[in-house]
């Protein structure tokens, strides 16, 4: 059993307090339910409800006089919450919040036990983002739409999936736009289906998976989620994921160095894929923990708006751009 870190410096940025790990059982709506009631207490001043929300392991770890003198400095600094943004689930009762005072934005992280009681409570300065130190190029050429990218839930619902926060969903497009010929009832309808993916940059191959076959469009397999996929491994220790190949595509093998620019198997749509796209992500190892995954931006690119692109010389995609490679 996972156990949340127990800390409580009072009179810094933080106050965590734990209990025992908590199971799958609590829901969204459990935890949203005790956000707002801390939120409502910490409003009001009123610790004691705070209190009286904590689990028992976790409420003998801490004051009702340290608690009063770690929010009522919060007061002091940051002002009353006025609101709590989206949260970000991740399992074992666990969300984190955007958190946003009258005079700061923080991050506010709530975990439940099984019984609903709250194990864990922290309120942070929001962490920077972490980003790419390796040069990227887009994997692949021609136009691709961005259908989930970005930093927000609204824009790109790997936000809440804690092992690929920032992870990009791409699908190749005709010069109007669309996704498919036809009526998009098979694969290859599919202007992505097929298409050449390249690496971004340099690396050696450390993961390979093959032999998944390819989904009919709206359905999945989540019996091997990631589908056909190929990891790289860049000179930074950064790893490169590519996900949802076509059977049989892959064209390089584990060990194997890899320049960018080369070609490592083709789009497809095996795995959870309902659609024929690339899944791309950037990490820091090769087994993702919690929070693994780098925000990327990519170099010389071009960013379609209504009717041209501008180049950028290095940008990060969001939902509903259409990028290609600059040059290309």
């Amino acid at each position: 059993m996972r156990v949340l870190r127990t800390l409580c410096e009072i009179g810094v940025a933080t106050c965590v307090v734990i209990g025992r790990t908590a199971s799958a059982q609590n829901r969204p709506s459990d935890i949203q339910t005790a956000a707002n009631a801390i939120v409502a207490a910490y409003n009001a001043r009123d610790y004691e409800a705070i209190v009286s929300r904590l689990a028992p392991a976790a409420r003998a770890l801490v004051t009702i006089e340290a608690l009063r003198r770690f929010y009522d400095g919060l007061h002091d600094s940051a002002g009353t919450l006025t609101s709590l943004g989206k949260a970000a689930f991740f399992g074992d009762g666990i969300a984190v919040y955007p958190a946003n005072f009258e005079r700061k934005t923080k991050e506010l992280l709530i975990a439940l036990d099984d019984s609903g009681m709250v194990r864990g409570l922290e309120i942070n300065d929001k962490p920077a983002r972490p980003r790419n130190r390796t040069p990227l190029t887009l994997p692949f050429t021609g136009d691709w739409l961005v259908i989930w990218g970005g930093d927000t839930p609204e824009q790109n619902y790997h936000q809440s999936i804690a092992l690929s926060r920032f992870a990009f969903d791409f699908m190749k497009v005709d010069e109007h736009g669309k996704k498919f010929k036809g009526d998009g009832a098979r694969a290859d309808d599919y202007f992505s289906f097929g298409q050449e993916i390249i690496a971004p940059a340099d690396g050696i191959v450390t993961d390979v998976i093959t032999g998944v076959a390819d989904n009919k469009p709206g359905v999945v397999n989540n019996f091997a989620d990631i589908g056909n996929m190929v990891m790289i491994r860049h000179a930074t220790g950064e790893v490169s994921v590519f996900a949802h190949l076509k059977l049989g595509s892959t064209r390089v093998s584990v060990g194997q160095r890899v320049t960018r620019g080369q070609v490592l198997g083709l789009c497809g749509n095996s795995g959870n894929s309902d659609e024929p796209h690339l899944h791309y992500q950037l990490q820091d190892s090769n087994v993702p923990t919690r929070e693994s995954t780098i925000k990327v931006f990519f170099q010389n690119l071009v960013v379609q708006g209504d009717s041209t692109g501008s180049v950028q010389k290095e940008y990060s995609p969001v939902k509903g751009d259409i990028v290609r490679r600059a040059g290309v």
